[in-house]
């Protein structure tokens, strides 16, 4: 155990043998034990206190071990929080069930109690470092979501949740971004498209783009969020290349790829006035086609 603070384990058991033995155990190395003794006073006693490892019995009557633990992971305030599971089941299916519900570990019946405060400080380091990269991304004000190549939100910072409540309802926009982000992994890695940012509309308010930074774990891939701030990127095209507001408006969509047609349809322009403005564009950009003006504008756009 770490020497700075008093760890505090939640015991979780409904038998009163097991509880009594591990709780001896633990309090001899100076840490501080919760007990509970079903799952759902497990869940109580997290709504209140965040416990740094969960030692947890897989069979338990009424909600037994693995959906407890699936519920105390959805808990983003819980989710580094490590959950080793105590049982005397040994098949291969629980071991994977304990892994898939959240848990971290497994331990057999009857339990060694030097291998348990082993695993229990191994579990632990690694829990706190995974929380100060966390907490350090937090600090630095950084829109950051990661998520497994399924789309399954593993975390992100405060900062996505205040974005993602301009589409008025921020926690279905975040599964919304995981489920698009996961599609979007499905075919970008075997097209070689990994480590390009592509855009997302969320809602009729919100339309964000998104920066592929790379995987940071097994299964867990970490993406920039910005948003699209097509106002701030109309005023910022127009002072850099003396557009008028217009021509800005024609060139922000030029850079997102879109045809001369769908621009007009947007903007409720005939192909002619685009063209037009297409002309002007080029001449102020200094350019002669419209793949090196969308680049120009992608520079300003991607800056902001």
């Amino acid at each position: 155990m770490t020497d700075d603070r008093r760890d505090t384990v939640l015991v979780v058991d409904d038998s009163p043998e097991t509880l009594g033995f591990v709780t001896e155990a633990l309090k001899k190395t100076g840490v501080a034990v919760l007990v509970a003794t079903s799952g759902e006073a497990a869940l109580t006693i997290c709504d209140k206190v965040s416990p740094d490892t969960i030692l947890m019995d897989a069979v338990m009557p009424g909600l037994d071990g693995f959906e407890t633990c699936r519920r105390i992971k959805e808990n983003a305030a819980l989710q580094h929080v490590p959950v080793i599971f105590m049982t005397g089941l040994s098949e291969t299916e629980h071991i994977v069930k304990a892994l898939e519900s959240g848990g971290v570990d497994f331990l057999t019946k009857p339990i060694d109690v030097d291998e348990l405060k082993a695993r229990i400080k191994v579990h632990l380091k690694n829990a706190r470092s995974v929380q100060s990269a966390h907490v350090a991304l937090d600090a630095a004000g950084r829109h950051l979501v990661a998520v497994t190549s399924e789309g399954g939100v593993l975390w992100s910072t405060p900062q996505i949740h205040s974005l993602l409540e301009r589409t008025g309802n921020a926690e279905e926009s975040l599964l919304q971004l995981g489920r698009a982000l996961g599609d979007w992994l499905e075919t970008a890695e075997p097209s070689g498209l990994y480590h390009k940012s592509f855009m997302l509309g969320l809602s009729e308010n919100l339309a964000v783009q998104l920066h592929p930074l790379g995987r940071v774990g097994p299964d867990e891939n970490l993406f920039r969020v910005t948003a699209e701030d097509e106002a701030g990127q109309v005023k910022a095209l127009q002072e850099r290349f003396t557009l008028t507001q217009r021509e800005a408006e024609v060139l922000i969509w030029i850079a997102k790829g879109k045809s001369n047609k769908d621009i007009g349809e947007i903007l409720g322009l005939s192909p002619r006035t685009v063209n037009k403005h297409l002309e002007q564009i080029f001449i102020k950009l200094g350019v002669e086609n419209r793949a090196s003006a969308a680049v120009r504008a992608a520079e300003i756009i991607y800056a902001l």
